[in-house]
């Protein structure tokens, strides 16, 4: 077999096809960032799942099996690319840590997360369709890439690309600070647009909830700490 095929097809215009669509994932997922972001500051509460959860979104599904089932493509899609695919570029090693980093966050938020959530509420059905059909092409959009395209330089591991940070000293929305961080430096370690895609539209997503968390708790307890911000530690 000549060392462009495989499995029986053309590998090259099997790369060629896969980069076209990946590309046109990451600008979907661009508009769809943009769309998430302005339709939950125009809805107060934003999106209908735990403390927010309301009437008018269809039947409801229990939070446990919500966040496993939401998830669990952004595992299984990238382990079925890894096993069935051929994947030229994880012989490299950023791609690795990338890739298992990528991996590793999702077995903790599948597999894990959900046997810790105590008395959660229920996630609408919107809200579960639209998170899983995320997780679908976000999970192909992120592992495709690192498996078949992204070279990121022998010199990547010695770049200062990692930042730390978020405390709920000083903000509300501490947790989706430190989720912001954490993909945004998996943004700027790879330097793509699909991770760029995945960086706005995570941020898009959830920085709209810190706020909604912040106004919950001034709401709700009369000596919450006046000088305590909603998402950005001093800024906002």
């Amino acid at each position: 077999m000549e060392a462009t095929k495989w499995q029986g097809f053309n590998l090259e215009n099997y790369m060629r096809l896969d980069i076209h669509l990946l590309d046109t994932i990451t600008y979907s997922i661009f508009g769809f960032a943009g769309f998430v972001a302005i339709s939950q500051f125009f809805i107060t509460s934003g999106a209908s799942y735990g403390r927010y959860v309301r009437a008018g979104y269809g039947c409801y599904i229990d939070s446990r099996l919500a966040w496993f089932v939401w998830e669990l493509p952004s595992i299984v899609i990238p382990i079925v690319l890894l096993v069935f695919t051929s994947s030229p570029r994880i012989v490299q090693t950023p791609n690795r840590i990338l890739f298992g980093c990528f991996v590793l966050h999702y077995i903790h938020r599948s597999l894990i997360y959900p046997l810790l959530i105590r008395g959660g509420k229920p996630a609408s059905l919107v809200t579960f369709v639209f998170a899983v059909l995320f997780c679908v092409f976000n999970g192909y959009l992120q592992a495709a890439y690192f498996l078949h395209h992204a070279d990121f330089g022998e010199d990547w591991n010695r770049n200062p690309l990692f930042y730390f940070g978020g405390l709920f000293t000083y903000v509300s929305g501490a947790n989706f600070f430190g989720e912001i961080l954490e993909w945004f430096g998996f943004a700027v370690a790879n330097g793509t647009l699909p991770t760029l895609a995945f960086f706005l539209s995570t941020t898009a997503s959830i920085a709209p909830r810190a706020f909604s968390h912040h106004r919950w708790y001034k709401e709700k307890f009369d000596d919450y700490p006046t000088e305590r911000k909603a998402l950005i530690p001093l800024v906002i």
